[in-house]
């Protein structure tokens, strides 16, 4: 018993981690893995602890989270365990295990009991399903036609989709209201006098969970006008890391969860 009490200790990290993920709860994850445990323990060939493999405790852990009624994670602010949540719960835990706990298709098919072409089948289109989520249609407010090219391309690079460029506040909120952005990155001094800021403060009214990001040379605007909390800056000149490198944190920013 105290062998397989240690081939146990051994395998706590990947169990904790795994259940707090398919949970979405550090606490929950915890409970789930010590009713596990004491599961295993009880039947420690059966789980496999005398062949040190942790594959039947993970088929366990989803077991005991289905037969207690929960099968579903908690609500998070994080936007990839959100892009998961929308996933079927099956391609969720199919992602969970290759992406976070590293299984090869062979194994998540014996912790889910299903066969390995079916496992990949899941894999992708949860994969497919995450980067359809995390895509940003991104609006660009940029009244220099040839820096508002350079950063829809590097938009797209990144695998975001530029839902439109406008140059005046006039453009950029009917562009909003068509095309539904849910990222824009701002010039703080627009054309005809405009100002990029009027535009985030209107696009945050009517669309709370859009991100702003300002991209400009007059960062001392935002400080005047009482705008900071608006969104990241980046100052120009801008550098192409600099522009990815903000949408990044944008995109990957925890947000309210009554905001999904």
């Amino acid at each position: 018993m105290r062998v397989y009490a240690r081939e146990l200790y051994q395998h706590l990290p990947y169990l904790r981690r795994y259940a707090r993920a398919l949970t979405g709860a550090t606490e929950v994850g915890d409970d789930l893995v010590t009713r596990c445990v004491e599961v295993a323990i009880l039947a420690p060939t059966h789980f496999g602890l005398s062949e040190g493999s942790r594959i039947p405790l993970y088929a366990l852990l989803n077991l005991l989270f289905d037969d207690e009624g929960e099968g579903r994670p908690a609500n998070s602010p994080h936007p990839i365990e959100r892009a998961l949540a929308r996933l079927p719960e099956d391609d969720r835990r199919v992602y969970l295990l290759a992406a976070l706990e590293g299984l090869t298709l062979g194994e998540i098919a014996q912790v889910m009991q299903i066969a390995p072409p079916v496992a990949a089948e899941r894999l992708k289109r949860a994969r497919d399903g995450v980067r359809g989520v995390l895509t940003q249609r991104v609006l660009v407010v940029e009244d220099n036609p040839i820096l508002a090219l350079e950063i829809g391309s590097v938009v797209a690079e990144m695998g975001h989709v530029v839902c439109g460029t406008a140059a005046t506040r006039r453009e950029a909120l009917e562009l909003a209201e068509s095309a539904q952005p849910t990222l824009a990155l701002l010039d703080v001094r627009l054309a005809d006098g405009d100002s990029g800021v009027e535009v985030a403060r209107r696009l945050r009214e009517e669309q709370r969970a859009l991100r702003t990001i300002f991209v400009t040379a007059f960062d001392g605007d935002l400080e005047e006008l009482g705008a900071r909390h608006l969104g990241q800056v980046v100052r120009k000149p801008f550098t192409v890391e600099a522009i990815r490198t903000a949408i990044s944190r944008a995109v990957f920013m925890p947000t309210p969860v009554a905001l999904a």
